[in-house]
């Protein structure tokens, strides 16, 4: 079985899923079982390392304080998005981490443009922000569900047959917009299979503990999975670009989600070549507050 402690399988892995350039992308090319042949205890050890050399690029992140990072997150239910996030994300400080969960719009946002709920949670410099699901829901629940657009308040003339194409646009002019002015964007699509999302959902069932996690929409939504799938495509090759780069997950074995989504984290922040800040004080002051240290 291969291993993920070389760097040569590290970028093999993430060019094997990375999505910088939309044009001929298809979903049905990524399968959702795929773990590369990797050793599932290799890939929790090369998780463990992932975790401490995140933490250690999040600290010069927040002390440079020049670059931001957003994150996005989507997947349909049950792909493990939360305890990716959990996981992957669990040594950094959360002083310099940001979370931001996307439901159903409040009466509020849906008084404002599609963009705005999400563009006012948007991560300050230094700092790493991460979205469970986004914008990216204007483009996929509400296109799968058209009757949802009624309670947006759109005008009737603007409501035509290329909105979705027109809202993908603005997404990807949106994040280039936001690459330019020092953030690195991120995002990932768990891509769990139905199947396995079945077995999760009946895990959910069948364990108390996890009751509350089952909502009867749930399978609704399960009706409507190709059109989810055509929606996810669609979105993907439009907005899919080098600063703003897709990574189609892998979902069906947890264990490999997360390395995955490490590996491409730290990839990413590592390439920003971050930097300690200069030191406010003089080498001599510097001393000099050593010695004053040292009578005390």
């Amino acid at each position: 079985m291969a291993k993920a402690t070389g760097k040569a399988f590290r970028k093999t892995m993430l060019q094997q899923f990375a999505v910088t350039r939309g044009k001929g992308f298809r979903l049905r090319d990524v399968d959702p079982r795929d773990t590369l042949d990797l050793a599932e205890k290799d890939a929790r050890a090369a998780l463990e390392q992932g975790v401490r050399r995140l933490a250690g690029l999040q600290e010069k992140l927040y002390a440079q304080d020049r670059w931001g990072v957003l994150l996005i997150f989507q997947a349909m239910d049950a792909a493990g998005k939360d305890g990716a996030i959990e996981h992957v994300m669990s040594g950094v400080n959360p002083q310099g981490c940001q979370v931001f969960s996307f439901k159903a719009p409040s009466a509020e946002e849906l008084d404002h443009d599609f963009l705005w709920r999400t563009s006012k949670n948007l991560p300050e410099r230094g700092r790493i922000g991460i979205f469970n699901r986004s914008y990216y829901e204007e483009t996929l629940v509400v296109r799968v569900h058209p009757p949802i657009l009624a309670g947006q308040h759109l005008p009737t003339e603007l409501v035509t047959k290329s909105i979705w194409e027109e809202r993908l646009e603005d997404i990807a002019a949106f994040e280039r917009y936001f690459a330019r002015q020092g953030y690195l964007i991120l995002k990932f699509f768990l891509h769990v299979s139905k199947e396995e999302q079945r077995k999760r959902f009946l895990s959910r069932l069948d364990e108390p503990e996890k009751n509350w996690k089952f909502a009867l929409g749930d399978v609704r939504e399960r009706e409507h999975w190709d059109a989810y799938m055509k929606a996810y495509e669609s979105a993907i090759r439009a907005t899919a670009a080098p600063h703003a780069p897709w990574f189609v997950v892998p979902a069906d074995h947890k264990w490999f989600t997360r390395l995955v989504i490490s590996e491409a984290i730290v990839a990413a922040v590592e390439g920003l070549e971050l930097a300690w800040p200069e030191p406010a004080l003089a080498p001599a002051d510097l001393a000099a507050a050593r010695k004053a240290l040292a009578r005390a």
